[in-house]
């Protein structure tokens, strides 16, 4: 149907490539149109019996691409018609290639609870790496002990290159010690990302056993795994943020206790899909390592935590 709207479009395309069409052989093209949109809508309809809200919601916005860009057609060529302004005939293409690109991308649209959810889930991926590259970035200051001469020439230097200086340089360079919190981290996301791998492996071997119509909790297993692999990567932008100096420590504290408890939830979503894999369960493991081993570099008192517990004091009195 999707191919059929696109044909439709070409022919409104070709109505006015030459003289201005008749007013009926427009009103022919409009309805043939309006009813292949009727059908498309009724197909779309069925498939989304026993949709879950991740696949309903990709179809919905699929399909709204396809019938707004129809409608600004139409809309135009109605207007259009009997007008001297000639520069109509330039927009049809531009709006007629609108209404391609939305049934193009109507074709690639997730058929299946599964194929969609995986391919959100592969979205979170993508983010989570890009948080990884970014803690990548970060570097350990060029020296942590300088003496009064060098202290002084970076002091003048640095009065001479002021206006050199971008805000991108600014507060980036890390202590030895907030380092070590940095590498951690690396650990806790790398293992994070192969988690969230493994995780679209276990649930996309699945796909001959998804049902058109699901009367158990099969899609409510899929949208929970999702969410939660949705919230561990908001989780992840939070540590990510937490590592630039001065280093929340709290803050990151808190994530990691939330991401443990959130991996021991995907493994029981997993074992109600009653398809858990060694892979995955491997995967899990090692992130549940790197969460503890983050926790524990960040038992050892840094002096963030020094300056803090002193403010604290400060203010407590």
């Amino acid at each position: 149907m999707g191919d059929q709207v696109s044909k439709e479009a070409t022919i409104v395309g070709m109505l006015w490539t030459g003289e201005t069409p008749q007013v009926k052989a427009i009103e022919e093209n409009m309805e043939t149109y309006f009813n292949m949109l009727q059908g498309l809508l009724l197909i779309s309809h069925g498939i989304r019996v026993g949709a879950g809200p991740t696949l309903s919601s990709g179809i919905h916005a699929s399909l709204g691409k396809v019938v707004d860009s129809s409608f600004k057609l139409m809309i135009e060529t109605v207007s259009s018609n009997g007008s001297s302004n000639k520069d109509f005939k330039l927009t049809v293409p531009q709006l007629v290639g609108a209404v391609w690109e939305a049934c193009s991308a109507l074709k690639k649209t997730p058929s299946t609870n599964i194929t969609a959810i995986g391919r959100a889930m592969t979205q979170v991926a993508v983010s989570v790496k890009d948080v990884l590259r970014e803690m990548k970035e970060l570097k350990p200051s060029s020296s942590n002990q300088t003496d009064e001469a060098t202290d002084a020439s970076f002091e003048d230097s640095t009065l001479q290159d002021n206006d050199n200086v971008s805000d991108d340089d600014l507060g980036n360079d890390l202590s030895d010690e907030e380092m070590k919190i940095v590498q951690s981290a690396i650990g806790v996301v790398s293992e994070t990302i192969a988690v969230i791998k493994e995780l679209i492996r276990t649930i996309t071997s699945l796909l001959k056993q998804e049902k058109p119509v699901d009367t158990g909790n099969f899609v409510d297993s899929l949208e929970k795994l999702l969410k939660l692999c949705q919230d561990m990567g908001v989780l992840i932008d939070e540590i990510g943020a937490s590592l630039y100096p001065p280093q929340e420590i709290s803050a990151i504290r808190a994530a990691l206790e939330k991401m443990s408890s959130m991996v021991s939830g995907m493994q029981a979503e997993v074992e109600n899909l009653t398809c858990s894999s060694g892979a995955f369960l491997q995967a899990c493991g090692g992130l549940r390592s790197s969460i503890k081993q983050m926790e524990s570099e960040l038992e050892c008192p840094t002096s963030t935590d020094v300056v803090d517990k002193m403010q604290n004091l400060v203010v407590d009195n």
